[in-house]
């Protein structure tokens, strides 16, 4: 992974952390670790993306996310 890579990822780690604390209700949460799947898989670690999406999916069921959360998934999951 190149140096500008590894910046980039721990910049938006920082971000997430703080967009997580900062969001306390349950729609706000899981549209932030969907961002965060989806910035995995723009990084290709699919593992990572499915982990978040599932953890959506659990946590976060009744929420809007959740279903885009299920869409992601069974189209990572059908690629692999």
């Amino acid at each position: 992974m190149k140096i500008s890579q590894k910046i980039e990822t721990f910049l938006f780690g920082v971000i997430l952390v703080f967009s997580l604390t900062a969001c306390a209700n349950p729609e706000g949460k899981s549209q932030a670790l969907y961002e965060t799947a989806q910035f995995e898989e723009q990084q290709r670690n699919f593992e990572h993306a499915r982990k978040l999406y599932k953890e959506i999916i659990q946590k976060y069921p009744e929420a809007s996310f959740a279903e885009k959360a299920k869409e992601r998934l069974k189209e990572i999951e059908a690629e692999q």
